[in-house]
This record gives structure tokens, C-alpha cells and sequence, in this order.
């Protein structure tokens, strides 16, 4: 990662910087003016502090030569994040933000390098909240090996957002020779996931207090990256890799499914989901496959690799859990089946309408 030489920065990093004096958010920190730079110095500039983010500028600059000594491609993503509550167990608004992002570049092989960070505030929001999930952004970020490294904040009226959205965009170079896309996918291969389905889903919901339920649910929050560049250390030719969130595993592999025209055959006692997430299911009416995840993949392989892949997965923290769960067939094309432990099928359509809204 290259940074301008000290002499091109015109001492970014020692100018005098501004503290906000407010406890809540108002809508002058959305003015343009000293209440908005004072906000900016102390809440975003000082946690995030790098080089490139310290000259504020309107933009980010990178010196491409050595971006293109790690690949011939760059990935570009982004998202947006409005989840209900800000805090839930194991992680926040502000981590997710981060491993959101990071993991939609990781599953196309991308190294990721930098980040935006865009956020719309509510008038009356406590700066004190603002400062934790920034706080956490930055410890999420340092954990992944990224920059934040420009961005954007506006102020809306109260009552025209629900405290706090925030929008990350990122890029990532691709190294040489990895081609992963859906349309690789072909009769033969294997399916396999990096670990517990629906644990982001289950404690959301929980964390919302309309349940009267006490359970050690915790979201699967986690970057993934460093995961996706062990398995590719193995086997650089993975067909395909899609990180498992909004919709579940059964709108992944629908998607997988129809954009290259092939069937997917689940096993229902090879998928791996916690006692106490089957047990929140069943209460509910929910079904495991549709529950959001924030810290699974699943990668789409030829049978032959998929041993090695699985050793990969399972040598690594993030991917301990990891199991094959499937695999791909000719047809019916464009339909997943899922083969129950009862030995019966079932097609496993795609998530029509939202189980959980506001969940990411």
C-alpha cells in the first residue's frame, strides 16, 4: 500500500484540529459550517487518521503503479446499512458497516484496500453514540488491513431517519489468474459453507426486545477476506463465492442457480445451524436457509478441490465450521432442491417478501 511521500503532504497530520463542544446532534453539524467541521475533526478525522484521509480533499488519490503490481483488476462495491437496533449482540451498526463491505470485495478474490465512509445522522442523535459506532468502524477496519479514507455526513430533520444510516463503499484489487463468477458453476461441483446459519438474523430480532426470549445468540459479524485468501492459497480456480447475507443461503444458491442454468441439491442434515437457532425458528415460523448471515460464504468448487478447500476453511478461525453441503446437478435447471433428513425433496425457492426487515 503506497502513501505519498511527507514532503508532497503539507502536514495533514499535525494541524490544529477542532473538538465538538455538543452532546447531541443537530441540524447546524449538517451546515456546512464550524459545527459540521468541528464534528468531522473530532468524530471521523481523528479516529480514522491515515495520509490519504488527512488532506481532506473532496476525493481519495492513489498512485495506480502499486495497485498493479498486486493484480490486473480492481473491484468496486457498495452498501448501504440501516439496521434496528445500532447495538446487538456481538457487534454493531458500525462493525457490520465495515465486514459488509470488506466481505462483498473478498468473495470476488479482491484484496481490499480502501473505503468510504458516508453517514446521515438524525437531529437529537447523542454525538456519544456516534462516537462508539465510529469508534468501532475504525476497529473493524484495522482488523481487515483497510483505510477509511474519504466520506461524506448530512443531517436530516428528526423524525426523517432512524438515528443513524451509514453507506461504505470500497475497492479491492483482484490478483492475476482468479476468475470467480456464477457463471463458472457446473454439474459436478461441490457446495460448501464456512460455517452456523442464521445467527445474525436470530439475535437482531431478539435484540429488539418484542420477544420474551433469553438466549446467547450472537451475530457471525466478521470480515472474511483473510478466509477467502487462504481458500484461493489452495485453489485459485473457485467457480464461484458469494458472502451469505439478506435472504439467506436459499437466495444465494437460487441466484447461483438461475444465472447459470444449472440445479443445486441441498442436504438438509449436512447444513449447519445451532440448536438454539432451529429452536427460535420453530417458535416463529421462520425457516433457517432465508435468515441473514454476516459472516458466511459459500463457495461453489469442482468435487476434486473441495477436500482441499474444506482443510483450507477449517484451519482457519472464520471457517472452523465449514462443511460441504451440496452440490450441483443438471437439472431441473435453475431450481434448488433440498433433500431433508426424512430422504423426501422439496424445492427451496427463492425469499418472497422480507422475513425480518431492517436486519443490515
Amino acid at each position: 500500500m503506497h502513501f505519498p511521500p511527507n514532503n508532497q503532504i503539507k502536514n495533514p497530520l499535525f494541524r490544529h484540529r477542532h473538538k465538538i463542544q455538543d452532546t447531541h446532534i443537530t441540524l447546524a453539524h449538517g451546515s456546512g459550517g464550524k459545527a459540521m467541521r468541528d464534528l468531522i475533526d473530532d468524530i471521523f478525522v481523528h479516529t480514522f487518521d491515515n495520509p490519504i484521509l488527512s488532506q481532506l480533499e473532496d476525493q481519495a488519490t492513489f498512485n495506480l503503479a502499486p495497485l498493479l503490481q498486486q493484480g490486473d483488476r480492481l473491484a468496486f462495491t457498495t452498501d448501504s446499512y440501516v439496521v434496528d437496533p445500532l447495538f446487538f449482540p456481538g457487534s454493531d451498526i458500525g462493525e457490520l458497516a465495515i465486514n459488509g463491505t470488506v466481505n462483498d470485495l473478498a468473495v470476488s478474490g479482491a484484496k481490499p484496500l480502501y473505503l468510504t465512509c458516508s453517514v446521515i445522522l438524525e437531529e437529537g442523535l447523542p454525538v456519544e453514540t456516534l462516537r462508539r459506532v465510529v469508534a468501532s468502524m475504525k476497529a473493524a477496519a484495522t482488523k481487515a488491513g483497510i483505510q477509511i479514507v474519504t466520506g461524506d455526513t448530512k443531517v436530516v430533520h428528526r423524525g426523517a431517519a432512524d438515528k443513524l444510516f451509514i453507506n461504505t463503499a470500497g475497492i479491492g484489487i483482484i490478483p492475476r489468474g482468479v476468475n470467480i463468477s456464477a457463471q463458472n458453476i457446473q454439474p459436478g461441483d461441490a457446495v460448501i459453507i464456512n460455517g452456523e446459519l442464521g445467527n445474525h438474523g436470530a439475535a437482531i430480532l431478539i435484540a429488539r426486545g418484542e420477544l420474551a426470549l433469553e438466549t446467547n445468540i450472537e451475530s457471525d459479524c466478521q470480515p472474511l477476506h483473510d478466509l477467502v485468501a487462504s481458500i484461493l492459497n489452495i485453489c485459485p480456480q473457485i467457480h464461484a463465492m458469494r458472502d451469505v447475507t439478506r435472504g439467506g443461503l436459499a437466495t444465494v444458491l437460487n441466484e447461483f442457480a438461475l444465472t447459470s442454468d444449472v440445479g443445486i441439491r441441498l442436504y438438509e442434515e449436512s447444513i449447519p445451524v445451532r440448536e438454539e437457532v432451529k429452536g427460535f425458528c420453530e417458535i416463529l415460523g421462520l425457516d433457517p436457509l432465508y435468515l441473514a448471515n454476516e459472516g458466511k460464504l459459500v463457495v461453489v468448487a469442482k468435487r476434486e478441490h473441495a477436500e482441499s478447500i474444506l482443510s483450507a476453511m477449517k484451519s482457519h478461525p472464520a471457517g472452523k465450521d465449514a462443511c460441504i453441503i451440496g452440490e450441483v446437478i443438471t437439472s431441473p435447471p435453475g431450481i434448488v432442491f433440498l433433500k431433508t433428513i426424512f430422504g423426501a425433496e422439496r424445492i427451496v425457492d427463492m425469499l418472497v417478501g422480507d422475513q425480518l426487515p431492517r436486519i443490515c
